[in-house]
C-alpha cells in the first residue's frame, strides 16, 4: 500500500492536519542582558530542590505540570535519552517545593558555551497567581546571567498557557521568530491519557 504524499503547508490559508495529528505554534525568545525584574519574598516553606539525579521525581512533577498543556517531548522521550540530558553537568533541574508537595519546575540548560536555554517553567495545576511563576523567573535570571552568557533563550506554544507568552514577554524576553510545530498526538500513542488537555480534540483515523 502507498503512503500518501505529505500535505503541503500553505501559507496564504488553511492546511488540513492528517487524523492522529497535532498541531502548534512556536514562538522562539531571547534576552541578551539581565532585566530588571520585579522583586518577590518567597514564603519561608519553598525551597528550590535539585532533582537532576531523580529521574522518576522529575518525570513525575514534569507529568502533573504538563499533561493540561499536552506538554509531549520528555513524555515520549525514552528513558536512557531523559537520563543522557539531565545527568550532564551542564543541566540543572529544580522542583520548587511549598513544604508539603512539589509545585513547580525549572529546568536550565548550559550545554551551549556563551548561551542558557530556559528549558522548562512549570506550575502544577491550582499553583498559579501566588508568584511562584515570578520567583521560578527571578531565580532563572540569576542563575543563567551568574555566568558570562551573551544569550538568555527560550520557546513557548499555542499548547502551553495562554499566559505563558506574555509572560516571558514582561519579563524581558524577545522575540525573534516563530514557526509551526506538526506532532503525533500523544494520547493516541498511549503516553497521556485520552482525557488529558480536553481543550484540544482527539481527532482519530477513522475505521
Amino acid at each position: 500500500m502507498t503512503a500518501e504524499p505529505a500535505a503541503a503547508l500553505n501559507l496564504d490559508g488553511y492546511t488540513d492536519l492528517p487524523p492522529g495529528k497535532i498541531a502548534t505554534i512556536v514562538t522562539y525568545l531571547e534576552m541578551r542582558k539581565r532585566p530588571t525584574l520585579a522583586l518577590f519574598r518567597k514564603p519561608e516553606t519553598w525551597s528550590l530542590q535539585r532533582i537532576d539525579s531523580d529521574h522518576r521525581r522529575y518525570r513525575a512533577l514534569f507529568r502533573t505540570i504538563g499533561e493540561p498543556w499536552l506538554w509531549f517531548s520528555r513524555a515520549m522521550m525514552p528513558d536512557a535519552e531523559l537520563a543522557a540530558i539531565l545527568d550532564d553537568p551542564e543541566v540543572a533541574a529544580y522542583a520548587l517545593h511549598d513544604g508539603t508537595a512539589d509545585v513547580g519546575l525549572l529546568e536550565l540548560d548550559f550545554r551551549h558555551e556563551g548561551e542558557v536555554e530556559l528549558a522548562f517553567l512549570g506550575l502544577v495545576p491550582g499553583f498559579m497567581g501566588q508568584g511562584a511563576g515570578r520567583f521560578l523567573m527571578n531565580e532563572a535570571v540569576e542563575r543563567a546571567f551568574a555566568r558570562p552568557v551573551e544569550r538568555f533563550f527560550v520557546h513557548t506554544c499555542t499548547l502551553d498557557s495562554p499566559g505563558a507568552l506574555p509572560f516571558y514577554i514582561r519579563s524581558g524576553f524577545t522575540p525573534y521568530r516563530r514557526a509551526i510545530e506538526v506532532a503525533d498526538d500523544p494520547r493516541l500513542l498511549g503516553f497521556l491519557p485520552l482525557d488529558a488537555a480536553p481543550h484540544i480534540p482527539v481527532l482519530r483515523s477513522p475505521e
